[in-house]
């Protein structure tokens, strides 16, 4: 009834259970007058853990997309994800009964944290458990200082601050075309500065992105789940 998908691999075996802790960074502060008051704070990084089975034999429970692939194959896509240091989009997929697929969650991006391999033979035969943990990865910028020359009348030296704008936060344009892995979620967090808002933009143009879904051969797009390259989309504000 589930589906995995890490940087657009899907997991063979769906694991049994997912954990995700949502951090928060609250203070708690201990006055003068022995109250004490929390100071709240902006929420933490979310962390998302659980186990996955990497067969080493083609069981007809497991799922293939692109044919079967030993468990080395998959170690091989851990390791790479790790040493890339680079941010990816992790995924699952609800399905019900009829192979309908169910309101899903937007995409997270998320960075591979650590994953630990464990072959027992007494339970997992010639296969191998997967322990994977991921951390929900947070875009940020940095600011840059330009320090330029210039005279007073004084015969001082001045200096000027120049900052590179965040290109997270540009301002958003009337419209967007829909390119290969996009997201909703991404698109809201670039165009209009908050992952968040990607509800306003679905709702702003629920018809064409229905339309696209059903062009391609869905009965919906899953409120926004599914979009397609070429869509042309008004953004809010």
């Amino acid at each position: 009834m589930y589906e995995f998908y890490m940087d657009g691999m899907r997991l063979p075996v769906t694991p049994s259970a997912l954990t995700i802790k949502i951090s928060n960074q609250n203070k708690t502060i201990n006055l003068i007058n022995e109250g004490q008051v929390n100071v709240l704070k902006t929420p933490g990084l979310s962390k998302i853990s659980f186990s996955a089975l990497l067969p080493n034999r083609e069981y007809p429970f497991a799922c293939y997309p692109s044919g079967y692939q030993p468990a080395q194959y998959y170690m091989s896509k851990l390791e790479s994800l790790k040493t890339a240091r680079k941010p990816f989009e992790f995924s699952v997929i609800r399905i019900d009964d009829s192979g309908e697929e169910l309101m899903s969650a937007q995409p997270m991006t998320v960075s591979l944290e650590s994953y630990e391999l464990a072959e027992d033979a007494g339970s997992y035969g010639v296969d191998v458990m997967a322990k994977i943990e991921l951390l929900q990865y947070a875009p940020y910028h940095t600011k840059s200082i330009e320090f330029k020359k210039s005279e007073s009348s004084s015969g001082t030296k001045k200096a000027t601050v120049t900052q590179k704008r965040d290109t997270t936060t540009a301002p958003a344009g009337k419209t967007y075309t829909v390119k290969s892995g996009d997201t909703l979620w991404d698109i809201a967090r670039v165009k209009l500065g908050n992952g968040s808002k990607w509800t306003s933009i679905y709702s702003l143009n629920k018809a064409a992105i229905e339309a696209a879904a059903k062009k391609y051969g869905r009965s919906s797009s899953s409120n926004g789940w599914w979009i397609y390259p070429g869509t042309v989309l008004k953004l809010p504000g």
